[in-house]
């Protein structure tokens, strides 16, 4: 199991998160359980004007639009200790105050699926993810993912969003991801990840030599034709993605990537933009290329390895309740150690 290590040094300048996540307003203070909510928020000029249930929605982004006007018409959201109606205009200083018992929020069901937890306290849960375990359920999906595995092992996570998941990474992505095991948590982390300041690195190996690290600042979007893929494209979202070289061989290279922005597949996309696909990568290089002259050990090990060579090494974030800088690290596993080793012997560099 990875240790966690804490330190009172900041996080590299550029941080970056894995995927677009809601925004969180400041100020937020509460004294939460999972099962009773118990929220402030202390409103400022840069409200005025604006609907109590539009500046609601805005502030407390884990609830619909829909869910907050019910509670302000059922006096569980009240402005200066007062009840108002949805179409209240703010005069800019108010005080909300959310008192609520909160409901269900995911009809998943949980399942008892071992989880490689690196790290837990009242607050947190950091998971060293294996291959193969889908995140969040949907299509085809809806059961042996995270989230039913979070749900057996920390029951309340039901009544929060998304069972307290801030982020993700594909199925056949390994590594760190951290779950929020309050609401209170939960907006803080959101936050962080919309601040770019969660620090977030991934090992991966590349077909082909890269010579040195860069950048590479390239909008993705949905690909027109190829529904299942990204790609880069004109009218795409901003992405960025920060990487550096760690290890060449013949015909592949060992890089890190860190990400400042998080679009889907961005460094699968960005890397095969440049060039330079991933091994293993089911959806970018589905045909494996061969070196000339490869070993037959070389040839198994990449014929083997079914997946993109992707995996979430090191995770940093602020905690939730103690503002400590906290630093997480997750060893290879063991098909992404293997295909490294056997790099290292059967096409290691001139």
């Amino acid at each position: 199991m990875s240790q966690a290590q804490s330190s009172n040094s900041n996080f590299p300048e550029t941080d970056f998160n894995l995927l677009e996540d809601s925004e969180d307003a400041d100020n937020h203070t509460s004294d939460s359980t999972a099962t009773r909510l118990s929220l402030q928020f202390q409103l400022d000029e840069s409200y005025l004007g604006q609907r109590i249930d539009q500046v609601s929605a805005l502030v407390w982004t884990d609830f619909s639009r829909e869910k907050l006007k019910q509670w302000l018409k059922e006096g569980h959201l009240l402005v200066n200790g007062n009840t108002v109606k949805p179409k209240y205009k703010c005069e800019g200083n108010e005080l909300l105050t959310l008192e609520v018992e909160l409901e269900a929020q995911t009809r998943s069901l949980p399942e008892d699926i071992p989880l490689n937890i690196v790290y837990e306290d009242d607050d947190i849960m950091v998971i060293n993810k294996p291959v193969g375990m889908v995140v969040h359920p949907g299509a085809g999906n809806s059961s042996g993912t995270l989230v039913n595995a979070i749900l057996h092992h920390y029951p309340k996570s039901a009544e929060l969003t998304r069972a307290g998941l801030v982020h993700r990474i594909d199925k056949d992505t390994s590594g760190l991801l951290v779950v929020a095991k309050n609401l209170e948590s939960q907006f803080s982390l959101s936050k962080q990840l919309a601040k770019k300041s969660v620090y977030r690195v991934y090992d991966l190996v590349v077909y082909g030599n890269i010579i040195a690290g860069g950048t590479i600042d390239e909008p993705i979007k949905r690909h027109p034709v190829d529904r299942v893929k990204m790609a880069v494209l004109p009218g795409g979202k901003e992405a960025v993605t920060h990487y550096n070289v760690k290890e060449r061989f013949q015909n592949f290279t060992r890089i890190q990537a860190r990400l400042e922005t998080g679009r889907t597949h961005q460094i699968r996309v960005h890397l095969m933009y440049i060039g330079h696909g991933l091994v293993g990568d089911p959806v970018y290089m589905p045909r494996v290329r061969m070196p000339a002259g490869a070993s037959q050990l070389l040839d198994d090990t990449l014929r083997g390895f079914k997946r993109q060579a992707l995996h979430a090494v090191q995770l940093g974030l602020v905690h939730p309740r103690t503002g400590e800088d906290m630093m997480f690290d997750a060893p290879w596993p063991e098909d992404f150690n293997h295909l490294v080793e056997v790099l290292r012997t059967e096409n290691k560099a001139y």
